[in-house]
């Protein structure tokens, strides 16, 4: 008689911080991102299974938002007690690495709306600094997905997330979404804006000495932009 041992999944990793929480670590979660992760993935893949984990983190991310009661009839005639979301929401990715996750968004929320942030390194003071930002009139009524695949320091959503705040957006109604962090850029992110809900697929080891994830997929806009 044949056998199938048994799929585990894989450890739960290092403990978050209270704002923080990772999607479930399954095998096939595991799976697509030790597929992303090769450095010899070609680009056509490492774009369709990166997708495939950005739409379980927006999934993921619309169960952290709030609901009210709402009864609807069903076509039998009967009532079904369920819920809608309360407010609205919008998306606003980091440029560049973060317009890949646009589409994930547009694919669970039809017709949402997005805005877009630029950020980079000021080289006289090694600081972030605002370069651009185009976002919805009215985002300070709107719950707000911020979008970037990797969490490293956390030096650049920080300041994505000052510039939402300085458009009037409630921190608490900030959710971060990236594929892959790290526990410093948590801890960062924790200290600076506890009210900010963090969701990682995944979280790694650490940081180098030149501030790169450990393990790690290398430069994540590089891989699917240009390959």
């Amino acid at each position: 008689m044949s056998s199938c041992a048994a799929v585990t999944a894989p450890t739960t990793g290092p403990p978050l911080p209270p704002s923080a929480s990772r999607l479930p670590q399954t095998a096939q979660l595991d799976a697509l991102l030790t597929i992303i992760r090769n450095k010899d993935t070609p680009r056509s893949d490492f774009i369709f299974y990166s997708d495939r984990i950005i739409r379980l983190l927006v999934e993921e991310g619309l169960n952290h938002l709030p609901t009210l009661p709402k009864t609807v009839q069903t076509p039998t005639g009967m009532p079904y007690d369920g819920v809608s979301f309360e407010g609205r929401i919008c998306g606003v990715s980091i440029l560049r690495a973060g317009e890949a996750m646009e589409q994930g968004l547009r694919e669970c929320c039809r017709s949402v709306r997005i805005g877009k942030i630029l950020i980079q390194r000021d080289e006289e003071t090694a600081q972030p600094k605002l370069f651009y930002a185009k976002l919805p009139e009215d985002i300070a009524d709107r719950w707000v997905l911020l979008l970037d695949p990797m969490l490293a320091t956390g030096g650049s959503a920080l300041k994505a997330i000052e510039v939402l705040t300085d458009h009037g957006v409630k921190k608490e109604r900030i959710l971060f979404l990236n594929l892959i962090a790290s526990p410093e850029g948590l801890q960062n992110m924790w200290t600076k804006y506890p009210q900010v809900r963090v969701i990682s697929a995944w979280v790694d080891e650490k940081l180098d000495d030149k501030s790169y994830i450990i393990p790690g997929l290398g430069d994540y806009g590089d891989r699917y932009y240009s390959g």
